[in-house]
């Protein structure tokens, strides 16, 4: 894998008690990667509409864990690992919310060029269930076929 990557991060949201699919949310950027200790990591940076300012994403990636640190306009520390229950803060311009991350499923397929993330959990908000999630991740080196799936 190069230092330089495409990250894309996509995500869709089954909310409690609503009709009809969930709104997907997609970001592709560039970011640097790096690998340490038998962890893939992948840094870049965020701009948050309205805000001065960015917010610099930390993305660990582990056999069977992803943690996500975000650090500026909004700041949190998650983890998703399967079977487990992980509660943090996150800090947004708007305020604070308790956040429960409950990781059903997380599955990590790598080969020489290219990193694939898969993450189902269940997301609380102040001890609240709020919605089924996913989120799936491709690392790309930059450079290598670069396509949307």
């Amino acid at each position: 894998m190069t230092k330089d990557v495409l990250l894309s991060i996509s995500g869709l949201q089954f909310v409690a008690n609503e009709d009809g699919p969930g709104e997907p949310v997609e970001v592709i950027t560039p970011g640097d990667y790096y690998k340490k200790n038998d962890k893939h990591y992948v840094l870049y940076d965020e701009v948050m509409e309205g805000f001065e300012g960015t917010t610099r994403n930390i993305i660990k990636v582990g056999p069977d864990c992803l943690d996500i640190t975000k650090k500026g306009v909004a700041n949190v520390h998650m983890m998703f690992e399967k079977n487990k229950k992980n509660v943090t803060y996150y800090y947004t311009p708007y305020g604070s919310l308790l956040i429960g991350i409950d990781a059903k499923q997380v599955e990590v397929a790598e080969t020489e060029e290219n990193i694939n993330v898969v993450v189902n959990y269940d997301l609380e908000v102040n001890y609240e269930f709020l919605a089924n999630c996913n989120i799936t991740m491709n690392i790309k080196a930059k450079g290598a076929d670069f396509r949307l799936s």
